[in-house]
């Protein structure tokens, strides 16, 4: 498309035909085929100090920004109105797709714990008060200092429990797998969160407001019996993992990572590749030490051939000898 010379506004495309917005400058077709091709979509003109035009088709009308300020406000405005269209139209769609993928979710038999020690009367009280919500990858499910409000069920993919430390360093507290329960300690704390969660992949996690479960609790000693063993395999798990992490060396801190990602995950229809892919960044968080650190042990255990390494994956060899290592420290 031949482009006549643009001086000073911004031009669009209206009906096949191009007008300045200064009305000073007007440019037409020069070349009935190329436009008929073109019926419909639109260009953005930019042009450059050697006085050269290129185009790019977009969707919807676009703008070239030159030297005039209220031009380039009015065109900025106009920007974020097809902005804003875009975003309404993409969140539509998403929340069409989550109602198709939940309708055939059957939540009672993912939050067995919860729901088996409940009468019918409870078990309808739970069900009209329970949410469904799905996570993106890397998206946050609370951040730290927030004032928890929900019980939290995992019902598909991976999150992570972490705190940010010093220069900006994350540690990774714990990883949770599938139909575990997470969120809800501050509350029996009367605490806001001092860690954050963060979704590793898209996931489905299933939200239970505290106050629905302070009146189950209330009426269910069955179910308070639950929390409290939940609360002390938590601490007890804690205890275990402050000893490790301060007193073990690096080569037994990562061992012991990868035993804990097989055993909670698992393995892929191989049966040695971890069913979970990190990044260095966030195996080293898991570990407490460096992402270099992380780096280098795990090329050290992939030359003993304790491990193979293909991008992110990561297969388990020898994983008695993982144990091993893992143990000694």
């Amino acid at each position: 498309m031949a482009v006549a010379e643009i001086q000073g506004a911004a031009v669009y495309q209206i009906n096949r035909k191009y007008f300045s917005a200064n009305k000073k400058t007007h440019t037409k077709k020069t070349e009935k085929s190329t436009s008929e091709s073109n019926t419909g979509s639109a260009f953005i003109f930019i042009k450059k100090r050697n006085n050269t035009a290129y185009t790019a088709p977009t969707p919807l009308p676009r703008l070239i920004f030159l030297s005039d300020k209220s031009k380039k406000k009015y065109a900025f405005v106009l920007y974020l109105i097809f902005s804003f269209y875009i975003c309404a139209v993409q969140h539509s769609f998403a929340a069409v797709m989550v109602k198709i993928n939940l309708s055939d979710i059957n939540v009672p038999e993912l939050i067995p714990d919860i729901w088996s020690p409940l009468n019918e009367e409870q078990r309808e009280f739970l069900a009209n008060h329970f949410t469904l919500q799905n996570y993106k990858k890397n998206e946050i499910i609370h951040c730290e200092g927030e004032t928890p409000t929900y019980l939290m069920c995992l019902l598909n993919g991976k999150v992570k429990i972490y705190k940010d430390g010093v220069g900006g360093r994350s540690q990774i507290i714990r990883m949770i797998k599938p139909t575990e329960y997470f969120g809800y300690r501050p509350y029996f704390a009367k605490a806001d969160y001092v860690t954050a969660a963060c979704a590793f992949e898209p996931s489905l996690v299933c939200l239970i407001p505290m106050t629905a479960i302070m009146t189950l609790l209330s009426q269910n000693n069955e179910l308070a019996m639950f929390f409290i063993r939940q609360l002390s395999i938590d601490l007890g798990i804690a205890d275990e993992r402050t000893v490790n992490l301060t007193q073990k060396h690096i080569r037994g801190r990562l061992a012991e990572s990868l035993i804990f990602l097989k055993e909670s995950y698992g393995l892929e229809e191989d049966g040695s590749t971890l069913s979970i892919y990190l990044s260095r960044e966030d195996l080293a968080n898991l570990s407490n030490m460096t992402t270099s650190n992380a780096i280098r042990t795990l090329s050290q255990f992939a030359t003993e051939r304790l491990i193979t390494i293909d991008g992110r994956k990561i297969k388990i060899i020898e994983e008695e000898k993982l144990k091993k290592i893992s143990k000694i420290g």
